[in-house]
């Protein structure tokens, strides 16, 4: 299988980088990144995207609001994570472009 098309963390936070403005990038980490990804991940889980017999359809796709709203409530129940929750949306949706152009390849 090809390389590119296979989720990769550190692809993932560079693409996520480059969509975000410079000041929001400058303020968190590639671990403060990670863990808005892991957490977009674990919404999936929790949602039923990760199952083999899921067959996203149109009306199905993912709800970006919810899942932002979900990254959030983690976060702020996170103690020792400390993240602008304005950020976590631009965050959320680079991750989600990442997602993207690995689909294009598909």
């Amino acid at each position: 299988m090809n390389d590119d098309l296979q989720f990769d963390e550190d692809r993932a936070v560079a693409f996520i980088r480059k969509t975000l403005p410079v000041h929001v990038s400058e303020r968190y980490s590639d671990d403060e990144i990670l863990y808005v990804v892991d957490l977009i991940w674990e919404w999936y889980e929790k949602n039923g995207f990760l199952s083999l017999s899921a067959d996203v359809t149109e009306e199905e796709s993912v709800n970006v609001d919810a899942m932002t709203a979900y990254v959030r409530r983690e976060i702020a129940r996170d103690k020792e994570m400390m993240m602008d929750p304005r950020d976590v949306e631009s965050i959320v949706k680079g991750e989600l472009q990442y997602e993207d152009t690995l689909e294009d390849f598909v």
